[in-house]
């Protein structure tokens, strides 16, 4: 918006009836008023239009792969029958874990007879297992929405 206003001279035009009297300046010198015109810029703010921002969220079947171990034994019996003097002692060669397994036999006296062992193996194996899933993913959508209609200047406020 430019509004444009005028300025006077500072000087001071003589009147009709000072050039006839003979006022204070002579009668061959005629004053000419000077004007001036000026300029301001004024601004406002207006809204051109909306934008509505939202989230959708949707969800995605999947499998989820992973290693699972499983560890199993093996469990074979060895006779021994062999007379001890004291219980042997649980040992391990290796992945091989080996239990005594003793009985009290009643003679004429009491000896230890080693009847078994029993020899334990371990067993590794591996395999991949695929579990399903529920996945989340989210996007966001824009909206740009038309500007509200231009108020009309009887209700554009002053």
């Amino acid at each position: 918006m430019v509004n444009l206003t005028s300025k006077s001279d500072e000087n001071h035009a003589p009147t009709r009836d000072e050039v006839r009297t003979g006022g204070s300046q002579a009668a061959a010198e005629q004053a000419v008023p000077l004007a001036e015109e000026t300029a301001s810029v004024q601004k406002r703010e207006v809204v051109t239009g909306h934008v509505r921002v939202r989230t959708v969220t949707e969800t995605l079947e999947d499998f989820a792969c992973a290693d699972v171990q499983h560890e199993s034994v093996e469990v074979t019996r060895v006779p021994v029958d062999k007379v001890v003097e004291t219980a042997p002692e649980t040992r391990t060669e290796g992945d091989l874990t080996i239990v005594p397994v003793v009985e009290e036999v009643l003679v004429l006296e009491k000896r230890l007879v080693l009847k078994e062992e029993l020899h334990i193996r371990r067993k590794v194996s591996n395999e991949t297992v695929k579990v399903p899933v529920a996945l989340r993913k989210q996007r966001a959508v824009v909206e740009r929405l038309a500007p509200d209609p231009a108020p009309s200047e009887e209700e554009t406020p002053p």
